[in-house]
């Protein structure tokens, strides 16, 4: 019975190691996802699966592999099977690989960097306003190779790699130094969030479940696939009607106008969303719908009786001007106050990474807290002097990315915690900046340097930072091997990163990047511009009263802080009045309110017990939705088809 158990031990420990097994499958699933998604979005123009946080094709990719491929390989040959470590690994590469190949960069970089001369006329004069100005060693300077990009390449011609080769080796080691700063600091922040705050991670607990499947039945559970089926269904009856429009139509959303018809209040059920919003905090989820329906009252209003204040901040972040300043202020104080309980951690650190201070222990952690703070501090570093070579002077560089950081980590704070796994920041570096010193701080030049900063800090609805969060919390049950893991992440990013930007050029030669995805090849690129041509033309002073909005904003989020610290009872939570007032969240407040009351109407009347069973019934419904937009995808792409959009948010 001794060598029983021992042998059992050792089978136990060596589950949770990462080996070359979890390494390949990683890799192989990273390279697909960074060259799958860009085809996916500019070919097929379906389903979207990269663009959010919840990461749908990591997640059907990895349901491919844990409820197909490895329970074949078992069989066959259990040598060549994955274990759990090797799981985990290979989910934590292919989950930041897909915060990169669309949003998050790839179809960012090369439309932005090029649009400004494709797209530039008479008419909006950007060859007068902005070409002087713009960094020469950052964006494309051969129009030709620019002009076959976006309306395709002569047959006969092969496609002009060099003439891209200048910009994107500046950007790629740009966004490298921001992936390993990103990297650093969730290094740095793991154990305050995972073992001393024990936040809920509540994206990663589908993945958790599907590497334990084996030893929890997970796949074999009937709730499980009760959730499976129900967006699987309802998402298949969409295609089937794409495909015979004799089909019925079903729709997931409608709206009803309000408020003498200038608001539209939005009833969306959002099958993955409902799923992830139940394993949130009853008291967070609350405070998400009930704040959210409360700031649409709130508008209304407003607009009714004409109270406005001047916009020009832009189209991201909160659509209406006086709840993106409040947010704005939100964000920051929240920031501030999670690192401010984050102090003795934060001290520690230090004290590990410059005198190696024994009473500290990291490890367990993928990276050294010495070696953690000097990259970070390096990155951090390359990062300003190469804003500067972009047209910002030293000190707006430095803020800049201060502000840039501050905005990544509050959302990544929200996401972990609050379960958003679609959510956007309500405000933006380059806004914030230019509202709070005004046009002229920065001049022409300045001004174009930010207009490019819209490659990586504007459309923010997925990022390395909140991947990597969720990887390290994986990894927490790591027994040996965190070095290899973190080389695991860096896998996975440069995969990604390399075969998205790669693929991008690759479709916009073969077929014209017009011809594809309107947003990101027409719409999205172009906006940066025109934002900065209309602030030369248009200079104003700092925004004083923006500033007095965002400073009311964090009194109130000091408030609702300091009142849920002696009130444990108060059901109002911070994060809720923090992003609250994002666009996303007036379309998916009524998928909050329904998880909310099932959520609690199951923990009144049914109890913890009854709780835990119900999980695999709103996991199931994550799987089956992500499994569904997979599925159709493959069709499409089977059978010649595009534009069958099955999931959107």
């Amino acid at each position: 019975m001794k060598e029983v158990k021992v042998a059992t031990s050792i089978q136990k420990v060596d589950a949770w190691t990462v080996t070359w097994r979890g390494l390949v499958a990683g890799a192989v699933g990273a390279a697909a996802i960074g060259l799958g998604c860009p085809y996916a979005t500019m070919i097929l123009k379906g389903s979207y699966m990269d663009i959010d946080f919840s990461a749908p094709a990591a997640i059907f990719v990895f349901f491919v592999l844990t409820a197909i491929i490895n329970p074949i390989l078992s069989k066959f040959n259990k040598n060549f099977s994955l274990r759990s470590g090797d799981l985990m690994t290979a989910y934590a590469m292919m989950l930041v690989a897909t915060a990169i190949p669309t949003m998050g960069f790839g179809a960012q970089l090369i439309p932005i960097i090029s649009s400004v001369y494709y797209y530039a006329t008479p008419e909006n004069r950007w060859a007068e306003l902005i070409h002087p100005y713009l960094p020469t060693h950052l964006v494309p300077t051969d129009k030709e190779a620019i002009w076959f990009f976006y309306q395709g390449l002569p047959e006969g011609r092969s496609i002009p790699f060099w003439a891209w080769s200048k910009p994107l080796v500046w950007w790629i080691a740009f966004i490298s130094a921001i992936y390993l700063l990103m990297l650093c600091l969730m290094v740095i922040l793991r154990k305050q969030w995972v073992e001393h705050e024990r936040l809920v991670y509540p994206l990663t607990q589908l993945p958790t479940e599907m590497v334990m499947a084996t030893a929890t039945g997970f796949y074999r559970k009937g709730m499980t696939w009760a959730g499976f089926l129900l967006p699987f269904v309802f998402g298949s009856l969409k295609g089937l009607n794409y495909y015979f429009p004799a089909f019925p139509d079903v729709r997931e959303a409608f709206s009803v106008p309000w408020f003498r018809e200038t608001q539209q209040l939005i009833f969306r059920l959002s099958f993955p969303m409902m799923g992830f919003f139940f394993l949130v905090n009853a008291d967070i989820l609350f405070s998400l719908w009930s704040l959210n329906f409360l700031a649409q009252i709130v508008r209304g209003i407003l607009t009714i009786i004409g109270i406005q204040i001047p916009s020009g901040l832009g189209i991201y972040g909160s659509p209406y001007p006086i709840y993106h300043f409040l947010g704005t202020g939100a964000f920051f104080l929240l920031v501030i106050s999670n690192l401010f309980v984050a102090r003795h951690h934060l001290k520690a650190v230090l004290r590990k990474a410059l005198w190696n201070d024994e009473q500290v222990d990291d490890s367990n952690e993928v990276l050294s807290y010495r070696w953690a703070v000097f990259l970070s501090l390096v990155a951090f570093l390359f990062a300003c002097w190469w804003m500067t070579k972009s047209g910002l002077v030293w000190w707006a560089s430095v803020l800049f990315l201060v502000v840039a950081f501050v905005i990544f980590l509050g959302l990544t704070r929200i996401v972990v915690e609050g379960g958003m796994a679609e959510a956007v920041a309500p405000t933006i570096a380059p806004t914030v900046m230019v509202s709070a010193l005004g046009t002229e701080t920065f001049g022409r030049k300045g001004l174009v340097a930010l207009g490019l900063s819209y490659v990586w800090c504007s459309d923010i609805r997925t990022f390395v930072m909140v991947s990597a969060a969720n990887a390290l919390k994986m990894a927490s049950s790591l027994k040996s091997g965190h070095r290899l893991f973190l080389f695991a992440l860096a896998l996975g990013v440069f995969l990604s990163l390399f075969s998205s930007v790669f693929m991008t050029l690759y479709l916009g030669y073969r077929v014209g990047a017009i011809n594809t995805n309107t947003w990101f090849f027409i719409d999205g690129p172009t906006y940066p511009y025109r934002y900065v041509a209309e602030k030369i033309l248009n200079p104003h002073s700092p925004r004083y009263d923006g500033m007095a909005i965002a400073a009311f904003g964090a009194g109130i989020t000091a408030l609702l802080t300091s009142v849920r610290r002696f009130l444990v009872w108060f059901p109002i939570h911070p994060i809720g009045f923090c992003i609250s007032t994002i666009w996303l969240m007036d379309q998916l407040w009524f998928t909050c309110f329904l998880s909310w009351l099932l959520k609690v109407a199951i923990l009144k009347y049914g109890g913890f017990q009854s709780y835990r069973r119900a999980i695999p019934f709103f996991l199931g419904l994550i799987l089956g939705q992500f499994t569904c937009n997979g599925f159709w995808l493959i069709l499409d792409y089977l059978t010649g088809h595009t534009g069958n959009t099955i999931f959107w948010i």
